[in-house]
């Protein structure tokens, strides 16, 4: 009787074991999925992320990606532990950003892509019709406004101060000949105010998220030296997590410069 009792124990015990074995199993797959949630303007950026998703898949990591529609919540939303990247935004812009919010833990890892900025117009073909008088509307942001400004002055539709880089603003020109009236919009807003000012200076993820075609559509883009190259954002001290290497792995693989060169047709450039 004491022999069969062991031998019921014995077996029980190795039922239950083998019961924990297997329910530890799917614990174990996932707790190996890594997620990383990454903040994104939707055009291009959700876009390329959702081009590497598969690749992201294969490491173990699930992506999920969150569409901002402004250029503030993204570097909050990151700081607050609400996300843990995003991408949308280039180095000028960041360090502005920061320096007006010192108490944000932020850190550029790596360059992705250039959007050109481009000058926009429903009512004229080309800059040389430019009218006296006539309106532009410019980011108000202040890295965005300046970069505006060089691209009008390179342009020769006004000259700025000797000095006046990235941050250059209005106060900043010292000939303006065709007397431009230079409106300050918030950058989302920039292709709405197309049928009301004679040109527009607008960001290519905005112009391209309005059906505007850079390579068509724009008047004068930025060339390919600009330096605003769109970065990868995450909070100081992450940036060697499992799951932020196999993201910027993704970034920067031959699959993502061949859909950006496919897709935006030069309108968008890698950086890599």
């Amino acid at each position: 009787m004491k022999k069969l009792l062991a031998l019921v124990l014995a077996v029980t015990a190795f039922a239950l074991a083998g019961c924990g074995g297997s329910a530890d199993k799917p614990a174990d797959n996932a707790k190996a999925e890594k997620v990383v949630k990454v903040g994104a303007s939707p055009v291009p950026h959700a876009e390329i992320l959702e081009a590497i998703r598969p690749e992201l898949e294969k490491e173990g990591v699930k992506l999920e990606i969150v569409e901002f529609n402004d250029y503030v919540q993204p570097n909050i939303a990151t700081n607050d532990k609400e996300i843990d990247a995003n991408f949308f935004q280039h180095e000028p812009y960041l360090k502005n950003f920061v320096e007006e919010h010192p108490e944000l833990k932020l850190v550029n890892v790596l360059g992705v892509h250039i959007e050109p900025m481009g000058v926009y117009s429903h009512k004229i073909k080309k800059l040389d019709e430019l009218k006296d008088g006539a309106s532009v509307s410019i980011p108000n942001d202040p890295t965005n406004g300046g970069r505006a400004l060089l691209l009008l002055a390179r342009a020769n539709l006004i000259k700025l101060k000797d000095g006046a880089g990235t941050t250059a603003t209005v106060q900043d020109i010292v000939d303006n000949p065709k007397h431009l009236k230079i409106q300050e919009i918030e950058a989302p807003q920039l292709p709405r105010t197309l049928d009301d000012v004679d040109i527009s200076v607008i960001n290519t993820n905005w112009a391209m998220q309005a059906d505007l075609v850079p390579t068509r559509d724009a008047l004068i883009m930025e060339d390919k030296t600009s330096p605003y190259v769109n970065i990868l954002v995450v909070r100081q001290g992450d940036e060697n997590r499992p799951e932020i290497q196999a993201l910027m792995k993704a970034l920067h693989s031959e699959a993502v410069k061949n859909f950006i060169n496919e897709k935006y047709k030069g309108a968008i450039i890698p950086a890599f």
